[in-house]
Order: structure tokens, then sequence, then C-alpha cells
């Protein structure tokens, strides 16, 4: 009779816990895509608050804006779940295999990049587009549109 070196609730654990572990992955790749569809789409609120207030087009910077580090956030969350699923699967053969040896680069890579997105939106959310004092609010009116037929 052989002796299976790793008993089947122990491996199940394990399993377990890299299922655990790739959700948290995925959590963390949604919260990413969230943040960065929401910083996008502020940016683009922010704007068109500040044209219809001043009537002025806004200045913006065409490389450091909030939309580029929206749309570099969803990148980067969508690249997340990519590794999570790689990374998981790796893990399940070196379970199975019973030769699982921890990797921690992955996870210095992930939040160097995640500290590195995060810092570059401090400036953003810190830098204010002066209105200047003499010009004063107008109401924008709406404009009608003609139904052609």
């Amino acid at each position: 009779m052989t002796q299976d070196p790793q008993p089947k609730i122990d491996r199940q654990r394990e399993h377990q816990a890299n299922e655990r572990t790739f959700l948290a992955w995925l959590r963390t790749s949604i919260a990413l895509i969230g943040f960065g569809f929401a910083i996008s789409r502020f940016g683009l609120f922010l704007r068109q608050i500040h044209v219809a207030l001043t009537q002025q087009e806004y200045p913006t910077d065409l490389i450091f804006n909030s939309e580029n580090l929206g749309i570099t956030l969803v990148v980067v969350g969508i690249a997340t779940i990519a590794i999570a699923a790689w990374r998981y699967s790796q893990v399940l053969r070196q379970i199975e295999h019973g030769n699982y040896r921890p990797r921690p680069m992955l996870i210095w890579v992930m939040a160097v990049v995640v500290m590195i997105l995060g810092s570059l939106s401090i400036p953003l959310a810190l830098w204010r587009t002066r209105v200047p004092k003499s010009v004063t609010p107008t109401p924008v009116q709406p404009q009608l549109r003609q139904l052609k037929r």
C-alpha cells in the first residue's frame, strides 16, 4: 500500500487558499478598472464644468491628464486579471506536483506599479485651474434642435 505523501485534506486546503488568492487579485483588478474609469470620467466632468462657467477652453496637458491616468489604470487592471489567472494555474500545477515555491517578485512588481500610478494621481487631485475674477459665470442656454423629417 503506497502512502500519499500529502494527505488529501491538506491539498484541498492549499487549492482553496490558491482560489482565495486568485479572487483577491481579481478584486484588486476590478478596483483598478473601476478607479480608472471614475478618474477618467471625472476629468471629463471637470472640463465640462470649467467650460460652462468660464466660456473658455479647458487647459489640458497632452500627456499628464486624468483621462490618460484613468486609461492606464484600466489597462493595468486588465493586465492584473491576466497575471492572476496565469499565477493561479502555475500554483495549481505546483500544488499537484508537490513542489510549490512562493514567488514574491510578482507582489513587489504589482505593489510598485500601483504606488507609481497612485502617486501620479496626487498632482491631478491637487492641481486647480484658477478662474479669473473678472469672468462672471453666465448661464449656458440649452440649444434647441430642429428635427428634420
